[in-house]
């Protein structure tokens, strides 16, 4: 026996939900982690596309079917959008826009009363677009990331090439030809995606699992205040750089900054006016350094960072610029910005250990302050 549209439609919706109630209370529930969200409202949109195609065949189908579409797009924008959070980047404001107002329009005025597939091409096109942006967020995540990442942007990506392949052969011979009806109809697809959700929302609970895991690692390394490396998170970090000699063959140099007469600018202008300066100067150490390199908290007034590769006269040329950005942060009540005083270690795979590089900097800082402060001082040691 052959299942109708409608019946494997009404499955669908009914899977559908029951994988909503499932991810909801096994993933979301537990995580809060941002991708199930998104997966959940993926499938709601799903699940609501499906039942609004339901009606076709009934005085409803005028508005069902483009209404129908539009969430099933919405779906996939969501899909897009969770894809987008496993990289903590949002997803663009016009995608819930453009794409599904786009696909409702043409939906609209493609005689929706008496054409099942109306404004089929623009939906099958928003579809492959919005699913395979989804795959391409995927395979952009760093390898650290679960080796699940990869068979879902495969199977992302083969879903994408196969709303694709229905767009042409829908354009090529139309709804009615016996290519798009046999492979790529409305029965086959609906198919094909219920066995996916399946397969792909229990990979996805293992990757929500992993965004919360790696959000609770990124509290517990980052400074409240700055949202640079805490000190204990630098110096691990900073360890494991050292002893990798393939990262720039071993060589590079350790800045130690503290701030000038930090203790005066709490006095005069407050507290709150000292939290300021001391995010103006982590904000000036970001956007000088690499994203590569490592910047941290070390304590106080005190920052460090590493710079792998760079030699003493690169490591100065970085707190020349740093300073530079910091005098120029623009500040209320006429309140100064302190200047900063650096010390500088190098280092040329001679050692692994951080201490002896910090110690090393915090010498030439030292030294720096007894010459007048507001400058740069190297150490003389090379390890």
């Amino acid at each position: 026996m052959v299942l109708d549209t409608a019946t494997l439609r009404a499955a669908f919706g009914l899977m559908a939900l029951v994988l909503v109630v499932l991810f909801y209370f096994s993933a979301y529930r537990v995580t809060r982690s941002p991708y199930s969200a998104w997966w959940c409202v993926a499938l709601l949109f799903f699940l609501a596309g499906s039942g609004c195609f339901l009606l076709d065949g009934t005085p409803h189908q005028v508005w069902a079917n483009p209404v129908g579409n539009t969430l099933l797009v919405h779906g996939g924008v969501a899909v897009w959008a969770g894809a987008r959070s496993l990289r903590t980047v949002r997803p663009p404001k016009w995608a819930f826009t453009a794409i599904p107002v786009l696909t409702l329009v043409a939906s609209a005025l493609d005689h929706p009363a008496t054409n099942v597939w109306s404004g089929g091409p623009v939906f099958l096109s928003a579809m492959s677009l919005t699913i395979g942006l989804a795959s391409r967020e995927l395979w952009r995540l760093e390898p650290g990331y679960s080796r699940v990442r990869i068979p879902m942007a495969v199977a992302a990506g083969g879903l994408s090439v196969f709303y694709f392949l229905r767009c042409v052969a829908l354009l090529v011979e139309g709804q009615d030809g016996a290519l798009f009806t046999t492979v790529f109809g409305s029965a086959v697809t609906t198919l094909v995606t219920m066995v996916l959700l399946v397969v792909v929302s229990f990979s996805m609970a293992a990757l929500s699992t992993e965004q919360q895991t790696r959000a609770l690692r990124v509290v517990a390394s980052r400074d409240d205040l700055t949202g640079l490396l805490n000190r204990k998170a630098f110096i691990e970090l900073a360890a494991e750089q050292l002893a990798d000699r393939t990262i720039t063959g071993g060589s590079g140099a350790l800045i130690l900054a503290d701030l000038d007469h930090f203790k005066t600018v709490n006095d005069t202008y407050g507290h709150a006016a000292g939290d300021l300066a001391l995010q103006a100067f982590a904000e000036a150490c970001l956007a000088t350094v690499r994203s590569t390199d490592l910047t941290g908290r070390y304590g106080g007034e005190e920052f460090v960072i590493l710079v792998p590769g760079a030699s003493a006269e690169r490591a100065e040329i970085i707190a020349e610029e740093i300073s530079r950005r910091l005098a120029g942060t623009e500040t209320a009540h006429g309140m100064d910005m302190p200047t900063a005083s650096y010390g500088i270690s190098t280092y040329d795979g001679g050692t692994s250990d951080v201490d002896d590089l910090i110690a090393a900097a915090d010498a030439a800082l030292y030294r720096a302050k007894s010459l007048g402060r507001n400058r740069a001082a190297r150490s003389d040691r090379l390890y």
